[in-house]
């Protein structure tokens, strides 16, 4: 019935729908996505195979539905598509996207959608080995030439912005995502439960090689969700997001 009050059950939560026709709850936004960037010199850089896709069409969603959406989208996403939301800002290195999101906390945000695919790692020390294996750190060069040969890159983990984002936002409704490569679904999901225990988040979205197919969504309690697509993931996002807001 259009208007009625309907009580869907997923990842262990009560998500609270009013039905097909209501959008009287306009919340506001933060979506990530796309990747992130780590520079070697001042023409390489060090990426990931993200395209902003999914994440942009999560933010035309959430903006169809009425709500105030900020995109904040990797600055060397592939994807071609409309961004529909409201206002978009473009972001670099994982530092650059750290700093807009601690800015935003200034602002009331009901929701954040975090699915850019974040640096693990940013470029350390960079060394040339010398005949007999010793180390010389090369310094501030603008292209580092293929003629000095073979070189040793340090990798060094990048702070985690997942993690510091419920002391900016701590009465957020905050969505990670998990992308596993290796292992089987059951793990990539206990690794989805880790990320909210860790990162003090609601919801996890887990996908990649290792759960297969779809989408998982896992909440702190209960039995994750599968969701077979993207279509589907948004809408229970959305009605996640106005869960409780009426």
């Amino acid at each position: 019935m259009k208007g009625a009050t309907m009580r869907i059950f997923t990842a262990g939560i009560f998500i609270c729908s009013r039905g097909s026709g209501s959008y009287s709850s306009d919340m506001n936004c933060i979506v990530t996505a796309g990747p992130t960037y780590e520079p070697l010199d001042d023409v390489r850089r060090l990426t990931n195979f993200s395209t902003g896709r999914l994440g942009t069409e999560l933010a035309n969603y959430l903006a169809a539905r009425g709500h105030k959406v900020v995109l904040l989208i990797g600055e060397t996403a592939v994807y071609a598509g409309e961004r529909k939301a409201q206002r978009v800002e473009v972001f670099t290195t994982t530092t650059d996207l750290r700093e807009k999101l601690k800015a935003l906390s200034t602002k009331k945000t009901d929701g954040i959608f975090h699915a850019a695919a974040v640096s693990d790692f940013s470029i350390g020390r960079i060394f040339e080995p010398d005949e007999a294996g010793k180390l010389a750190q090369i310094k501030d060069a603008k292209k580092i030439s293929t003629r000095r040969g073979k070189l040793l890159v340090e990798l060094v983990p990048t702070l985690k912005i997942l993690s510091e984002l419920r002391g900016w936002f701590p009465k957020t409704k905050i969505v990670g995502w998990k992308f596993e490569a290796e292992g089987k679904r059951d793990e990539a999901i206990a690794a989805a439960r880790n990320q909210i225990t860790e990162c003090a988040t609601d919801l996890c979205v887990v996908n990649g090689p290792a759960y297969g197919e779809g989408f998982g969504i896992v909440g702190g309690k209960g039995a994750p969700g599968h969701l077979a697509s993207p279509p589907v993931l948004f809408d229970v996002l959305e009605k996640f997001l106005r869960a409780g807001s009426a």
